[in-house]
């Protein structure tokens, strides 16, 4: 029997912080695990050899700083994880192991008019059709992250009010999720997990303090402090798109006058340019015909981008965040849309916030969201049945 304190209590604790170091990281070398978990090289190279003879991780060579080491990450076959995207006018799912291997992703249009319900049946159907195809076996799932475009609340687990999926608003799609799954089931806004997604994957990496703005119908900020994204109470951190920035400005959605977002969402600027380019014009293709040199839509994402920037210099004098991540189509704009926010920036930010402070785009695009999806379930698994070889499950379980 384990008592607290016992030495094998002990070495049970060391091997799960071993575990969840490599599980979050991805892969690690041993003296990275070492600084990461505090443990000295001789009691993390114990570990690593035990993990490694049950089959929980695996060794390979590797360099480090011109040196050889060795690379830990998690058995390829200790588990799988799913990522679940709802976005504005796409359903996209990715599956990938506990190494960080995306072994399968696919994406399809979705009407946002739609129900919640047939959104839920169109997403059970997509991962049942991408688990079969990647032929993983269905015990090995460890969990499933789910992305929303609407504010989650913290404690009933109910999305709140969308206009962007306005049937959906008082479900509990977690729950929901996981009652078809059958397995536990994490849910998020986008824009979090873009900021998750750009943490493991992509611009975010190696940045422990960051934000990740991401512009669309709508405009919301994922925030990391100190490696963990911040939601706050409520679950709604991040709603940068009400910053006010002009109390005269147009009516928003929120009732305020005014938003950043009204000087930034799609659904206002896209009628700025429709005169001239059509009303089948899109932020996708404003972004094409400004690369491409045209002078109106080289104006308008100017101008996008000096507001975006304003409601950024706010963050960085609350926060300080040491990256600004810009995901979404406006991303693919680079400099056009770049240059305008580090201006704003800094004019409007404390100058040491701003020399601090790098503004890049998203390295991941549109996969930002699902692949933010699957770091949410890698995050919130708990690394006892990785040790124990049993993964959690919620009757019944999908077949």
């Amino acid at each position: 029997m384990e008592t607290p304190g016992s030495q094998s209590s002990l070495h049970r604790a060391n091997l799960e912080r071993v575990v969840r170091a490599v599980r979050l990281a991805g892969s690690l070398t041993q003296a990275e695990i070492a600084r990461t978990t505090g443990l000295s090289a001789a009691t993390v190279s114990n570990i690593v050899r035990e993990l490694k003879d049950g089959g929980t991780v695996e060794v390979t060579p590797t360099s480090a700083g011109g040196r050889r080491a060795r690379s830990v990450s998690l058995s390829g076959d200790a588990g799988i994880v799913i990522g679940v995207d709802f976005g504005h006018t796409h359903l996209r799912v990715a599956i990938g192991n506990l190494a960080h291997q995306v072994l399968a992703e696919e994406a399809e249009p979705l009407d946002v008019d739609a129900s919640a319900a047939q959104g839920f049946d169109r997403a059970e159907q997509l991962v049942e059709r991408l688990v079969a195809a990647t032929g993983v076996d269905r015990t090995k799932v460890a969990g499933v992250g789910l992305g929303v475009p609407g504010p989650i609340d913290v404690e009933s687990g109910q999305l709140g009010s969308t206009s962007i999926l306005p049937g959906w608003t008082g479900t509990k799609p977690a729950e929901e999720m996981s009652r078809r799954l059958g397995v536990p089931v994490q849910v998020d806004n986008d824009a979090n997990l873009g900021a998750l997604g750009e943490l493991v994957w992509g611009s975010g990496r190696g940045v422990k303090d960051l934000a990740y703005i991401k512009v669309a119908s709508g405009v919301g900020a994922g925030l990391v402090i100190s490696g963990k994204i911040y939601r706050g109470p409520g679950g709604t951190a991040g709603e940068i798109g009400h910053i006010t920035l002009d109390e005269s400005g147009p009516v928003c959605r929120c009732g305020n006058r005014g938003c950043l977002e009204t000087f930034t969402a799609a659904r206002y600027v896209l009628p700025l340019l429709q005169s001239s380019h059509g009303t089948d014009l899109t932020m996708e293709a404003v972004v094409r015909l400004a690369r491409d040199g045209d002078p109106g839509c080289r104006r308008v994402i100017a101008d996008v981008g000096r507001h975006i920037g304003s409601g950024v210099a706010n963050l960085c004098n609350l926060l300080n965040p040491s990256r600004v991540v810009l995901g979404g189509d406006l991303a693919e704009a680079g400099e056009l849309v770049l240059g305008p926010i580090r201006e704003s920036v800094g004019r409007y930010a404390i100058p040491s916030a701003a020399r601090q402070l790098s503004v890049l785009p998203g390295a991941l695009g549109g996969r930002a969201e699902v692949l933010g999806a699957l770091a949410l379930a890698l995050s919130e698994m708990g690394d006892s049945t990785l040790l124990d070889g049993t993964l959690p499950t919620v009757a019944p379980a999908f077949t």
